[in-house]
């Protein structure tokens, strides 16, 4: 009998066993186990499974015994994705077998060279982390709202991929479709990338004097947050889609080589337009990101208001904006250089922004336009 009790508050059954306890493995299980689906776990690390174990992501996969699991995910890192993959698919005959490791064709193409048993085999890949790695942060609701990117092949039956969509579902995920070529061409742009510029940019700030440095602001550290992530984790990642990345680092190339050209006579004819060229075509590119819940892109409007650096003023303020009946769209924080005071910018939609700084001023609030 399972050591578990199932309390079918999900679209899976369980038992799942899950491979590799670190961030986003121990985030499933414990994701799982709040929503009652008994949880197996296994990591080649005995320190990291035990303590995914007594942060109650599940138990040992001995404790399993002779049960047959419904699906197992192999949470472990791209470079032996395809090895436990193929073990698992081996191991477990009658389970569904998924992965998440955040890149898909070359998985897809090394288990097809294996002549692996592709119609219980479905990868995905939940576009989810934190800049800090291992069970220790984990959270079960790590995945609530974030996408969940679904790739089945031909050979995947219906119900590998049902079982697939279930566990992101279970998790409070959004689930998307695609093939591992789509896939891989999407994250190159919106998360590889991302990651490559933010470590050049970080680089260049090895050797700057900590006076220099003091002046950042938001702008800095907004764009540097993701060079905190682990370089061996990237290396894999990078690696193993470096086609794809590759062929956008070669037009990001192209502007650069552009921007440097034109900065290097900034007052030749045509130099100031080239340069609003550039800065216009990133509004657009910016402008296409979709908004809040995933919607087409909104204009709203920002106001800043500060606030004493003491405990408990920002849940003032941001219970005070409630009683108001205003709607926040996004927060940001930011503290005043030398002075004991926090800013928090807040955007609204255009509407209600008129009312909120004339109700926060009356308020006593200091409201910046």
């Amino acid at each position: 009998m399972s050591a578990f009790r199932t309390h079918g508050r999900g679209h899976l059954n369980g038992p799942v066993v899950v491979i590799g306890t670190g961030l986003l493995g121990t985030s499933i299980g414990l994701g799982l186990r709040g929503r009652g689906v008994a949880v197996y776990l296994s990591d080649p690390s005995p320190t990291n499974q035990a303590v995914a174990v007594d942060i109650g992501a599940g138990l040992p996969l001995a404790a399993m015994g002779d049960e047959s699991p419904e699906l197992v995910v192999v949470a472990s890192p791209p470079d032996v994705t395809a090895d436990v993959v193929e073990r698992a698919l081996a191991d477990y005959p009658y389970a569904t077998v998924v992965d998440i490791a955040s890149v898909k064709a070359a998985i897809l193409n090394d288990l097809r060279t294996r002549s692996a048993d592709l119609s219980r085999y479905v990868g995905t890949h939940p576009m989810a982390g934190r800049e800090k790695s291992g069970p220790v942060a984990a959270r079960g609701e790590l995945f609530t709202s974030m996408p969940w990117v679904v790739c089945p092949t031909e050979e995947s039956s219906a119900g590998a991929v049902q079982a697939a969509r279930a566990l992101a579902t279970d998790l409070g995920a959004v689930v998307s479709q695609f093939t591992a070529e789509e896939h891989d061409g999407a994250v190159a742009l919106v998360s590889h990338l991302p990651q490559v510029m933010s470590s050049l940019l970080a680089t260049r700030l090895q050797d700057t004097p900590l006076h220099a440095l003091s002046l950042a602001g938001n702008g800095l550290r907004d764009t540097t947050r993701i060079a905190a992530s682990d370089p061996t984790l990237w290396v894999q990642i990078l690696g193993a889609n470096a086609g794809k990345v590759v062929q956008i680092l070669y037009g990001v190339r192209d502007d650069l080589n552009r921007l440097i050209g034109t900065l290097e006579d900034p007052a030749a004819a045509g130099a100031r337009l080239d340069l609003a060229q550039l800065m216009s075509e990133g509004n657009a590119g910016q402008a296409r990101i979709p908004g809040k819940h995933g919607g087409p892109p909104q204009a709203y409007s920002w106001l800043t208001v500060l606030v004493d650096d003491r405990p408990g003023q920002i849940a003032r303020l941001l219970t005070e904006i409630g009683e108001i009946g205003v709607n926040l769209e996004d927060l940001r924080l930011d503290h005043s250089s030398g002075q004991n005071v926090g800013m928090v910018e807040i955007s609204v939609l255009p509407s209600a922004h008129d009312l909120l700084v004339e109700a926060l001023s009356d308020r006593g609030w200091r409201v910046l336009q």
